[in-house]
């Protein structure tokens, strides 16, 4: 290590000087905050709320404080289906119904990874990304579609918001601590050599227990509900009795969760090949939680047609980079931070991912896309932040914003090619915990 001489000092501080910029610069940034100072108002030219294909659909969903996102996006894409179905176009589903579940299922998840990789040191890295993976509130597509196929889904107003679903901090954090608390009692238990049944009568005690905490922070989920509404035609609606899983039997039916592929697209990971993250997999006995990883170009490609044939389509991305919420704009000369400090900071999209840079943060649903002579130009995003942000919660993102920081979109095999269905139908590659695939 070479320490930092005072003449360096008085170098640096001479080249910030020998520009006069600099001050103006620095006293707008220390004014306004770096953000505004930078920002570039001139893309709202191109990021207006008209496009050429644009899904009817209602108002927007407000997940507050908690990183359900991967489900009010999932239960919107199953909400907009619903409604076109049912002509009901503001019905929506609960979100805390299906965390309830996310909550029981990733701990039993949780668990039986402490015991198969009880032989292996704490600090080991694969055991080091369970416990930190531990009481999680984030997810993804698939595994919101695991839980709707056991668990079915109720109408909002079936199990509604509570404070803790609104605000999961208190909750992920205290079943974070149990589980790790109890990941030590498992291991030491298969290191002494306990039997088959006592490890498993352990695990149930400790499941039991999350069932409680859940139970407390959210009520219990409703084993029965009536499905009542009025349509757009203000036509009543009432059927009695429906368990979760027969409202998904039934009013679900024609919808075929299992046409479903997430494309990806992680420059950091080789691309056309299938990729399976064992970590992900939150429901015993359920689908694997897998990507299918190709060029940017299909992701926009495939977008573009399931917009046009009607569906909207879940997205993965880094919504924090290059975002104003006030506005809703997505683009990338949203913040001009380099041309503020005189520097360089632009990476690959691979480079992002491969130090840490990049990473999926957030998932969103595209309800509209704007092209000219088949060149994209902007989409129509639905958020689940509110209707105070963006233009009534729906945000609008430019193409180089798309092909930037969004990493995956779910869409039917109808849309991907012959040779991409085959991969995604066939083996997968396991990636390790740590590996960052967006």
């Amino acid at each position: 290590m070479t320490v930092i001489s005072d003449q360096e000092i008085a170098d640096f501080s001479a080249d910030f000087n020998t520009n006069s910029k600099n001050q103006v610069a620095s006293r707008a940034a220390r004014r306004s905050g770096l953000l505004e100072a930078s920002f570039n108002d001139r893309v709202s030219e191109r990021l207006n709320h008209v496009f050429s294909t644009e899904l009817d659909v209602g108002g927007v969903t407000d997940q507050k404080h908690s990183g359900r996102c991967w489900e009010f996006a999932t239960l919107n894409v199953l909400r907009h289906y619903f409604g076109k179905q049912n002509k009901v176009k503001d019905f929506t589903f609960s979100q805390a119904y299906n965390f309830f579940w996310d909550k029981i299922e990733r701990a039993n998840a949780f668990y039986d990874a402490m015991i198969r990789l009880a032989d292996k040191p704490l600090n080991d890295r694969e055991v080091q990304s369970w416990l930190a993976f531990a009481g999680e509130d984030g997810g993804l597509w698939s595994m919101a579609i695991n839980l709707v196929k056991k668990y079915g889904v109720v109408p909002s107003y079936a199990m509604p918001e509570s404070f803790n679903s609104n605000n999961t901090t208190g909750l992920i954090d205290s079943l974070a601590r149990k589980e790790r608390k109890d990941a030590i009692a498992l291991r030491k238990l298969v290191s002494e050599g306990s039997s088959q049944d006592e490890i498993e009568k352990a695990k149930k005690h400790f499941l039991n227990e999350v069932y409680r905490m859940v139970s407390v922070a959210l009520g219990e989920p409703p084993k029965k509900f009536d499905l009542e509404y009025r349509d757009d035609d203000k036509k009543y609606h009432l059927e009695r009795d429906l368990t979760p899983r027969e409202f998904v039997q039934k009013y679900f039916k024609d919808f075929k969760f299992d046409d479903y592929v997430v494309l990806s697209n992680c420059p950091n990971h080789e691309f056309n090949k299938l990729y399976h993250m064992p970590l992900y997999d939150n429901v015993d006995g359920g689908d694997q939680i897998k990507f299918l990883n190709v060029p940017i170009e299909y992701l926009a490609q495939a977008a573009v047609a399931q917009l046009k044939s009607g569906d909207a389509v879940i997205f993965g991305n880094d919504v924090l980079k290059q975002m104003e919420r006030k506005t809703g704009y997505l683009d990338t000369e949203l913040y001009q931070t380099d041309k503020l400090f005189g520097v360089d900071t632009k990476m690959s999209k691979a480079d992002r991912l491969a130090t840490g840079e990049g990473f999926a943060t957030h998932d969103m649903t595209l309800v509209g896309v704007d092209e000219d002579h088949g060149h994209i130009r902007k989409w129509k995003v639905e958020n689940s932040w509110g209707d105070k942000f963006g233009h009534k919660g729906f945000y609008e993102m430019s193409q180089p914003w798309f092909e930037d920081y969004v990493y995956d979109v779910v869409v039917r095999k109808e849309f991907l090619t012959k040779e991409q269905v085959e991969l995604a139908e066939g083996p997968a590659v396991d990636l390790k915990p740590w590996d960052n695939i967006g």
